[in-house]
């Protein structure tokens, strides 16, 4: 029940809730009050001080925005509205104050701090701090942090705002971060000097308001006026998470992201965030052909006159949508290859998903529905792994009161989880157990628990766990392009055994299948991966920074991907590339434009003109089949190498390493 109140800030007189703090009711009002601590996506701290403001009538001095309540107001003598000042005498003279005190040991190493030209502090001193010091003592300075290859540490910078710690316990659900110390010896380090083990750990560059927290990788490569921006969508997992990709020249220098409440927040996992020196490395940048065993560079004409030759002579041809395939690609070579009287199939891999009922292969919850869930229930799902901000969203929840449930391996997600067993027959304790009360909440069901031989029977006792709880589904997937070629119809009733007896396959960009000897393969993709070494012809092709591209989320939600640089050398667009093919193959596809390709596509499917829009999902359950005895695994082995991209990135590299190393570190005795 909302407790609504009169407020009068500056002069305006508005009206909110009375939960809502002072610097949240002036941003209502659109009035700006600087903040350095203060996130809204965090507890509260009030620990800078710099969003001080006037409350008439109450104390005679200045007061915390960040930490009252409108409620917590006094109303005038003849019961006024409270009345809140940000730019009275008052107020200027304590935040010049409070920018001073700030500044006595901050260095002044503008010029060559990596922050410089997007910093909070910088701005805010501009803006209401003076233009003198009085300060003439000797300035403190503290040492850097160990923090690991991502944060770069510069930690006399550091003004004590405990975002940083505030992140890693709060939404990462690391301890390794705190504050230790008084007064002038206060400062913000690492428990025992620990480097930070999360896949979120990056956010704490974009939350840090100085220069004390900087990403290592591309620290002192560009400054932020050189950059053009480019908003867009990742594709290292299946979440969709809204990016901004920023590019000099060429050359894609760093990945920031982008506020999205239904889908990220405004968070990415580090594989997002750092992936980027993978697009410069191994990348097939001309077409190649076969010769004598040996692949060797060719013109696109003989490359597509050789591809060409080989559909057309093919007994049986096989076309394979890989994991960052846009939904245009998946849709080009659905209608190339089944024109050719072939097959297309896009669960690579071997995931026992329905082909035609989106309610068993997409769900029917939104991301935003954990927020409000009292119970989720994981099912054959690693959620750290395979959506680290997802995961967030649910430790969120457990914050608020949710209980989780796991079926499968024991794993430390960052919260408490009620173990309900390791294998199938934990699914059937769940089914026999009193289901009256309805308690709702989220299912969510992970690949790991699909790609078995019984994976069809897993899905349809999750969907009737989900009738009988009252729950709504979530089909966790692992593959950004797998969604959106689903829904094109890039599948067959054989699923991935259809390749088994093909004698031509058309692989776009599927670099996790393994192709047995005998069939003629043609690759088309951006990286030397497993795909391009197995492959007879190679047709270079974009990465998802380099063509538009429309990806269908894990719940369903079709994304703009924007074209923030052009592809290398000769490579082409993936849809450009099918396009030219099904000419030499003589089957035209009947567009000439992206435009064109995009009109068929709605056609086909109207749920994707519904850009940044849920479509609703009709609820089709499953029949019930026999389950198997064993226990679940989960779909990743190596949260950082699992697309051609990560593995041709010499960071995600160290990181896997890392994460190995740390996993076979010897436990002391105690």
């Amino acid at each position: 029940m909302s407790d609504l109140r009169k407020i009068n800030i500056d002069g305006r007189e508005i009206e909110v809730d009375g939960a809502m703090t002072l610097i949240q009711a002036c941003e209502e009002a659109g009035i700006e009050i600087p903040r350095f601590c203060y996130h809204e996506r965090l507890s509260i701290a009030g620990n800078c001080r710099m969003c001080l403001v006037e409350v008439v009538g109450g104390p005679p001095k200045p007061a915390a925005s960040c930490a009252m309540q409108v409620r917590d107001l006094r109303p005038g003598p003849e019961g006024q509205p409270p009345v809140v000042k940000t730019n009275s005498p008052m107020v200027k003279k304590a935040r010049e104050g409070v920018m001073e005190f700030l500044l006595i040991n901050h260095p002044l190493d503008c010029p060559i701090c990596d922050q410089g030209g997007e910093c909070d502090l910088q701005d805010q001193a501009m803006a209401y701090g003076v233009d003198f010091s009085r300060f003439r003592e000797p300035k403190r300075a503290v040492d850097d942090l160990d923090l690991g290859p991502l944060v770069e540490t510069h930690m006399t910078r550091c003004i004590s705002c405990t975002r940083c710690v505030r992140f890693t316990t709060e939404v990462a659900g690391i301890t390794q971060m705190g504050q230790t110390g008084r007064g002038e010896d206060a400062e913000i380090t690492s428990y025992l000097g620990e480097t930070l083990h999360s896949n979120l750990q990056g956010n704490i560059i974009d939350l840090c308001p100085v220069g004390a927290l900087v990403s290592k990788p591309y620290a002192f490569t560009a400054r932020p006026w050189e950059l053009n921006k480019t908003e867009s969508i990742d594709v290292m997992d299946a979440l969709g998470s809204n990016i901004r990709v920023d590019t000099k020249g060429r050359e894609v220098m760093r990945f920031l992201p982008r506020n999205h409440d239904g889908v990220n927040e405004e968070w990415i996992s580090d594989k997002t965030r750092f992936v980027w020196d993978g697009l410069r490395r191994q990348r097939l940048d001309k077409p190649y052909v076969r010769e004598n065993g040996k692949l060797r560079p060719a013109t696109w004409p003989e490359a597509l006159g050789k591809a060409a030759e080989a559909i057309k002579g093919a007994s049986k041809l096989v076309g394979l949508v890989g994991d960052l395939a846009p939904v245009e690609a998946a849709y080009s070579l659905r209608q190339l290859v089944e024109g050719q009287g072939g097959v297309v199939e896009c669960r690579t891999d071997g995931a026992k998903l329905p082909t035609d009922n989106r309610s068993a292969y997409v769900g029917t919850a939104r991301i935003e529905d954990i927020d409000d869930a009292r119970m989720i229930l994981l099912i054959g799902t690693n959620p750290r792994e395979e959506a680290p901000v997802l995961n967030a969203r649910i430790r969120k929840a457990w914050t608020h009161g949710a209980t989780v449930g796991r079926i499968g391996p024991s794993v430390d997600l960052s919260y408490p989880v009620v173990e309900l067993g390791a294998g199938r027959a934990a699914i059937d304790e769940v089914m026999a157990q009193d289901h009256s009360d309805k308690p709702g909440g989220v299912i969510i069901v992970g690949q790991g628990a699909l790609q078995e031989a019984d994976g069809a029977a897993v899905l349809a006792a999750a969907m009737k766990l989900a009738e009988m709880g009252g729950a709504k589904l979530m089909v966790l997937h692992t593959a950004a392009g797998r969604v959106g070629a689903l829904d094109v119809g890039a599948v067959n009733d054989a699923g991935i055994a259809a390749t088994e007896d093909a004698d031509v396959i058309f692989n776009l960009g599927a670099d996790e299948v393994e192709i047995a000897a005998g069939a003629f393969v043609i690759y088309q993709g951006s990286h030397g991966d497993r795909g391009a070494h197995r492959a007879d012809v190679i047709l270079p092709g974009a990465a998802y920074t380099e063509e538009n591209g429309l990806f269908v989320n894990t719940e369903g939600r079709p994304q703009l991907a924007m074209r923030a640089s052009f592809a290398p050398g000769e490579a082409k667009e993936n849809w450009a590339i099918l396009r030219a093919l099904s000419a030499e193959v003589g089957a035209q596809l009947p567009w000439d434009s992206l435009a064109g390709l995009r009109q068929a596509l709605v056609k086909d499917v109207p749920h994707l003109k519904k850009i940044d829009a849920v479509p609703e999902n009709a609820w089709q359950p499953l029949a019930m089949g026999k389950l198997g005895n064993a226990d679940f695994r989960y779909a990743l082995r190596d949260f950082y190498l699992t697309n051609p991209i990560a593995r041709s990135s010499e960071l995600m590299a160290e990181l896997s390493a890392g994460a190995k190393a740390r996993g076979q570190e010897a436990m002391a005795a105690e």
